[in-house]
């Protein structure tokens, strides 16, 4: 009789399982996003997963691509699809799927093997399942956490090979997701199984598929269970819920970490902080925005800030309906920086973050144009090199259905100006119309501090010198920033205005907007002035004048 072959996890398994399931994930995502109905009944689960695996699997092929020889080992390829989950986590159960994958590489990278057997697997999944439930503030049952739990439970009681363990996982996830219903009662009012747990029983699929080289049947969850109710499985329904969904790479220390698990807590609900060794990623549902960035400010380093507003019509923590109706209307952004961040998110706004030098690519301003979940959406790209990115975006977003209006704004003062006159009770094209026209209105500065010696229009400007642009071109060059500032704002105030708008960045002097907003007062007394803090921002002040 032939033996039969020991199966184990390799670095060429690893590459392959974040294929598999990456492809896996994108024929389930409809179905996933369909029965998605807790903690948020916003239909985006699947979505999330499928952008959260995306990129990990990035990650794990760019380790590749890096070896013209030979290949990554073990450990680094581990550790790359457990990085690329962590960056690019989306939604609660994306976050929750990336710190159960550190979760398994921190145990599968502490030893120095190439290949990993049944045993060293078992004692994986159950570190990842503990390792997610210590992310989340507040655990319940019926969840993706009780999936993957039960599916650590399964391996414990394997003996065996990696194939043997991973399929006991597998069965174990398979029969824990078929019992959500009866662990929380929205789910089975609305016949569905937990969306995040469906999730990870098709991640837990190819991961059987990568190491036996046999696949298994997939199965669909969009039907009724035919489970009945528990009545004393917990409610967890809400009385409308936060309006807010923010989430944030941080770099922070772990004891400033702690501190903010605490505040976040005491904000919202929904919290999930994963990470470690310095780069964490925080997940929460509050009302207050900007007090959740500003929590991660004093934290530390926040940046990939994404706001996403719950439209009229979510229902938080349970509701009736697995799916949502969209909205009306909606409005995307990008903006500089985390306090314009929270500015845009109080208005209604959906916004994309977008830092010097890594603009939003045409496929991150596509999804946030579909988490805005509205029949017609209005795009503010708030910069002029993002003019054709946005308009790839728009163009495949319509081509789903989705009436897209594209304002050239091109500094995120404009996007203010337009945002304060959109009223989505008007006609679309009249709304439409008000806000370029109020965008188109608003002359536009910004000072930023020369790199290096250049060629400028204003002259031949120094390393450390301030630039003055007004609408785009270098106007002024001085010495420090609020002297250049006055001369700009004089500027831009000889033509005339009404209004100025100050969006001071945190590497502004202290007393820029007060000296600012004196001169304006003292020289033009028709003129108002208001002032919004940008955080980390590329360029230290911008400067609107309506």
């Amino acid at each position: 009789m032939a033996q039969v072959p020991q199966t184990f996890l390799d670095a060429l398994a690893v590459r392959t399982w974040s294929g598999l399931a990456l492809r896996s994930l994108g024929r389930a995502r409809e179905e996933i996003d369909a029965i998605n109905v807790y903690p948020v009944a916003d239909g985006d689960t699947g979505t999330n997963l499928y952008l959260t695996v995306e990129s990990a699997t990035a990650a794990v092929e760019a380790v590749f691509a890096g070896y013209e020889q030979g290949g990554p080992s073990l450990a680094d390829a581990l550790r790359a699809m457990a990085h690329g989950a962590l960056i690019g986590a989306r939604g609660n159960s994306g976050t929750i799927l990336a710190q159960l994958l550190r979760g398994m590489a921190q145990v599968l990278t502490a030893s120095d093997v190439s290949h990993v057997d049944g045993v060293l697997l078992r004692t994986a999944l159950r570190r990842a399942a503990d390792a997610a439930r210590e992310a989340v503030a507040h655990p319940v049952e019926g969840t993706v956490l009780s999936v993957a739990s039960a599916a650590a439970d399964a391996a414990d009681g394997a003996e065996g090979d990696c194939g043997t363990v991973v399929l006991a996982a597998y069965e174990g996830a398979r029969a824990a997701l078929a019992a959500t219903p009866r662990q929380l009662a929205v789910l089975g009012r609305a016949g569905v199984v937990d969306a995040g747990g469906r999730g990870l029983v098709t991640v837990l699929a190819s991961l059987v598929e990568a190491v036996t080289g046999e696949a298994v049947p997939e199965e669909t969850y969009t039907g009724a269970v035919g489970a009945e109710v528990c009545s004393d499985a917990p409610e967890h329904v809400g009385e409308g819920g936060p309006a807010y969904e923010v989430i944030y790479l941080l770099e922070a220390g772990d004891a400033a970490v702690a501190r903010l698990r605490e505040r976040l807590d005491a904000l919202g609900d929904s919290l999930v902080v994963v990470g470690g060794d310095g780069l964490w990623n925080v997940h929460v549902h509050v009302d207050d925005a900007g007090a959740a960035v500003e929590a991660g400010v004093e934290a530390g380093r926040p940046y990939r800030i994404r706001i996403t507003h719950f439209a009229v019509g979510d229902v938080h923590t349970g509701g009736e309906r697995p799916r949502r109706e969209p909205a009306q209307r909606a409005v995307v952004a990008v903006v500089p920086g985390e306090g314009l961040a929270g500015l845009y998110a109080e208005a209604g706004a959906t916004t994309v973050l977008a830092r010097p030098g890594e603009p939003p690519a045409s496929g991150e301003l596509a999804q946030a144009l579909r988490r805005a979940h509205a029949r017609e959406v209005v795009l503010l790209p708030n910069d002029p090199e993002l003019r054709h990115t946005a308009a790839a975006a728009a163009e495949q977003v319509r081509a789903e259905g989705v009436r897209v209006a594209l304002i050239p704004t091109r500094s995120a003062v404009q996007g203010i100006a337009a945002l304060a006159v959109h009223e989505p009770e008007r006609r679309f094209d009249e709304d439409v119309v008000q806000m370029t026209s109020a965008a188109g209105a608003t002359r536009y500065a910004e000072l930023l501090v020369a790199e290096r010696q250049s060629w400028t229009t204003a002259g031949i400007c120094q390393a450390g010198d301030v630039l003055g642009l007004i609408d785009g071109d270098v106007a002024v060059i001085g010495p420090d920033l609020t002297g250049t500032a006055e001369t700009v704002l004089d500027r831009m105030l000889q033509a005339g205005g009404e209004l100025v708008t100050l969006v001071v960045g945190d590497d502004a002097p202290e007393a820029v907007a007060d000296r600012l907003e004196a001169r304006v007062r003292e020289s033009y007394l028709a003129v108002d002035t208001v002032v919004y803090r940008g955080g980390r921002q590329g360029a230290p002040l911008l400067i609107g004048v309506e």
